[in-house]
């Protein structure tokens, strides 16, 4: 089997040389054969893993070593082949990997051992889960617009210019984001399931008054927010949350709620609307492009149609 590790030299964790360079050392060791592949530019990690699930299918694993925007950029070249993905969580926000471990802290030095890569033991068990289909891009884990956006892209370059406050500079973004009105617009027609009834019907807006709209595959984003608490990864569905157009004062109290995965239609009824969706559309009625983004990565998009890929990545997770 062949391990290729896709590493993108400028993730945010210290000692990822001290650690890859330990798993090299348990591979001298045993058969299997470690690969290991750095990121030059944007989009590259894509292209290494689909160069290398074409050429070795199930017979290759692909290991992220980034954050958020590599396991993107990886799920995006494996989405639909037999290559699975393992998740090395040494970004700065490490959103995903909080579900896939989870736990909202995670020590990478206990993932690498449950992983059987210093001991030589490698056990995993590879199981499929969804993706969301967006204008033919994948998002492994969350689609958001609104102040979210706007959260991620200010709380991005802060860490960029601030790298020591890690997850905590999307924390600081939202200061300066919340001090400005909370009113956005955007059109949306939605195919949702009552996921209790198993009932389909359809959810549409035009010019909807909004402040964020989360639709997730996933739980966290944001360096720790969760708007999906309860998202499974391979139901078929993905969780929504609506949170209508509000004044900064009603938003305040959402804050630690929102963070902490209990602000929905039961804790804020008013400003909240919760529930599951298979695939829709959203667009700008004036033709600008949407307030929005995938796995943290901004897009341009004036109109966007999306749906859920159900197992369409295979995923490498701790063996219990």
């Amino acid at each position: 089997m062949k391990y290729v590790f896709i590493i993108n030299p400028i993730a945010g964790n210290k000692d990822k040389e001290k650690l890859i360079g330990r798993i090299k050392s348990t591979f001298r060791l045993i058969d299997d054969e470690m690969i290991v592949e750095e990121t030059q530019y944007g989009g590259h990690a894509a292209e290494i893993a689909a160069d290398y699930a074409a050429k070795y299918g199930k017979d290759c694993v692909i290991v992220s070593c980034g954050g958020d925007g590599t396991v993107h950029e990886i799920a995006n070249g494996l989405a639909g082949t037999d290559t699975p993905m393992m998740l090395l969580p040494l970004g700065t926000g490490n959103d995903f990997a909080k579900k896939i471990y989870g736990a909202k802290k995670i020590n990478v030095e206990n993932v690498i051992k449950a992983f059987g890569l210093y001991d030589g033991k490698l056990r995993y068990n590879v199981k499929p889960i969804d993706l969301i289909d967006y204008n033919g891009e994948k998002c492994i884990n969350v689609m958001s617009f609104g102040l979210d956006t706007l959260v991620e892209t200010l709380g991005k370059k802060i860490a960029d210019k601030a790298p020591f406050l890690g997850h905590q500079a999307y924390n600081v973004a939202i200061v300066p984001i919340l001090a400005k009105p909370l009113h956005y617009k955007i059109s949306f027609d939605l195919n949702c399931v009552n996921k209790e009834t198993g009932e389909e019907y359809k959810l549409r807006e035009d010019n909807k008054d909004f402040a964020l709209f989360a639709i997730c595959n996933a739980s966290f984003y944001g360096g720790g927010f969760c708007p999906a608490p309860d998202s499974v990864l391979d139901d078929g569905l993905l969780d929504f949350a609506l949170v209508n157009g509000m004044s900064l004062r009603e938003a305040l109290p959402m804050i630690g709620k929102y963070s902490a995965g209990t602000a929905n239609d039961k804790t804020f009824p008013k400003q909240f609307t919760n529930g599951w969706v298979k695939s829709g559309k959203l667009w700008m009625e004036d033709g600008s492009a949407l307030l929005g983004n995938c796995d943290g990565e901004n897009f341009n998009y004036s109109e966007l149609d999306f749906k859920v890929e159900k197992g369409a990545l295979k995923m490498c997770f701790i063996k219990e």
